[in-house]
């Protein structure tokens, strides 16, 4: 066998990629509705950032440990592959209870379950790509799972329109009760998202452990360079550290209750508190001299990231507040501005609600489009000027919907949505999997998603916040500070060294 890892066929790589068709099935179904539940359940519109809080949390703790596991599991049935299949049926389950909850409570609780499912499928997705591809087809790759992400996304985020227009299936429901559009949309993703990734599961194939240490190596030889691990790594005062995010996180606790500042600011300083203990713990393993265990090795290998990451993460945080502020707010910013409702029993509301669902379909069925563009940006100029670009454009597309009347016209909007959509999910992975040691590929992936979960948390702490002091009550605002995000987060990336 070659030492060079062999580049794949088109259609190895469609097959690889296509259970994040099912994926974004249940990932577009729960953006594009879940505000829509709670609301419909009775949550107040400051509250919804905190109910939200569910995603964030789960993909910061399941990601890194399912990327650790994945990268140290080797059976009859691969290395990430188990992990797809046991994903696909917890979330599958979940999507089937989802709009079924008789309280918000409960909607609340299955969002964690159901977060947390869609992460354990999709993080050796990411992973599969760096596994499976020369470093010259991982753009093609990661554009593929973006193609795959906006087919799935547009069917998935119209299914309530479409089942209430095209199939008349009704999309009021008495108060407190879920429209039927949107049960049968849930449990139709249910089906997709198992069958996608059961496709994939049985089609794809996978390298050895073995195998890829010998790519590796051949790689290292050929550039004559020196993998990250090779590197001595200096050991960390963990103790020291511990103290420090203890003190912070007692320190904005206190003021909190001393001010009566917001109760989502708890999210921060319970945050740093956490954090503390976690220092703690691993100082505590280190001085013992246990540190061969997962907990350890993911805690150490965050304080150790390869340069580029640490510069692609600033890079991910900015980009990824701007969509989180997307997802929550867009359904309240429409409806009220664009359709002039905050009544979800009222027929306006709903039918503004349903819109909202197909400008998430149209904005990713226009990444679907930009996925096919976006290698051959990354060819003439470079990753980082094509990223540039595709986030310019989705800040635009953001800022935009304050100023558009019309709501037909949103779908200009989603344009550059769509378009920074796709790169958000191809370009900083290509640049990244190029950086990471092959035995390490799954870890440092579940480490990246750090950097997309906590400007997440960052966002429901504060969104509500602002919402409701900075722009009395009008979340058409939200979207605009998620487009200047976007903006800075588009300067970041040009520091990025490929």
């Amino acid at each position: 066998m070659s030492n060079q890892k062999p580049q794949l066929s088109f259609w190895q790589i469609w097959n690889m990629c296509f259970g994040f068709l099912g994926i974004q099935f249940g990932f577009a179904l729960q953006n594009a509705n879940v505000s829509r539940i709670f609301q419909t359940l009775g949550a107040e519109i400051d509250d919804i950032p905190i109910l939200w809080i569910a995603g964030p949390i789960t993909g910061l703790i399941v990601q890194p440990i399912v990327g650790y596991f994945s990268d140290n599991t080797w059976n009859k049935f691969g290395r990430r592959r188990p992990f797809f299949f046991a994903g696909a049926i917890l979330t599958t389950l979940a999507l089937f209870v989802m709009p079924n909850s008789p309280a918000l409570w409960i909607a609340a609780g299955t969002l964690w379950i159901l977060d947390a499912s869609i992460n354990i499928t999709m993080e050796p997705f990411r992973a599969f790509v760096g596994d499976n591809l020369p470093h010259e087809q991982r753009t093609t790759g990661f554009a593929m799972q973006s193609f795959f992400i906006g087919i799935g996304a547009i069917v998935a985020s119209a299914m309530p329109y479409m089942l209430a227009n095209w199939f008349g299936v009704n999309n009021v429901a008495p108060a407190g009760e879920i429209a039927e559009s949107v049960k049968y949309s849930f449990y139709f993703g249910g089906l997709v998202l198992l069958a996608s990734v059961l496709w994939t599961v049985y089609s794809s194939k996978e390298y050895s452990p073995k195998q890829l240490a010998d790519f590796e190596a051949a790689e290292l030889g050929a550039a004559n360079d020196k993998s990250t691990e090779d590197s001595v790594r200096a050991n960390l005062n963990y103790q020291q550290k511990g103290w420090v995010y203890l003190t912070v996180g007692l320190i904005s606790t206190f003021a909190i209750v001393q001010f009566a500042l917001d109760k989502q600011l708890y999210i921060l300083s319970i945050g740093f508190i956490v954090f503390a203990l976690v220092q703690f713990i691993v100082a505590k393993m280190q001085s013992s001299g246990k540190t061969s265990n997962g907990f350890y090795e993911v805690i150490d290998d965050l304080y150790h990231m390869p340069e580029t990451m640490k510069k692609l993460a600033v890079t991910q945080f900015f980009s990824w507040f701007g969509l989180f502020a997307m997802w929550i707010y867009t359904t309240s910013a429409v409806t009220s501005v664009h359709f002039g409702s905050n009544d979800p029993t009222s027929t306006a509301y709903n039918t503004g609600a349903d819109w909202v669902g197909v400008l998430f379909a149209a904005y990713n069925g226009f990444a679907a489009l930009a996925a096919f563009v976006i290698p051959v940006l990354a060819a003439k100029y470079s990753r980082q000027w094509a990223h540039f670009i595709c986030l310019f454009c989705g800040a635009a597309g953001l800022i935009s919907m304050a100023f558009i009347e019309n709501p037909d016209l949103l779908l200009v909007s989603m344009i550059g949505v769509g378009i920074a959509w796709a790169s958000i999910l191809s370009v900083p992975y290509s640049l990244l999997s190029s950086s990471l040691p092959a035995n390490k590929m799954g870890v440092y992936m579940g480490i990246f998603n750090f950097f997309i979960v906590i400007p997440q948390i960052l966002a429901a702490s504060v969104l509500g916040l602002f919402v409701r002091e900075l722009f009395a009550g009008q979340s058409i605002y939200a979207l605009v500070l998620g487009g200047a995000f976007m903006i800075i987060s588009a300067i970041s990336v040009l520091r990025v060294k490929d």
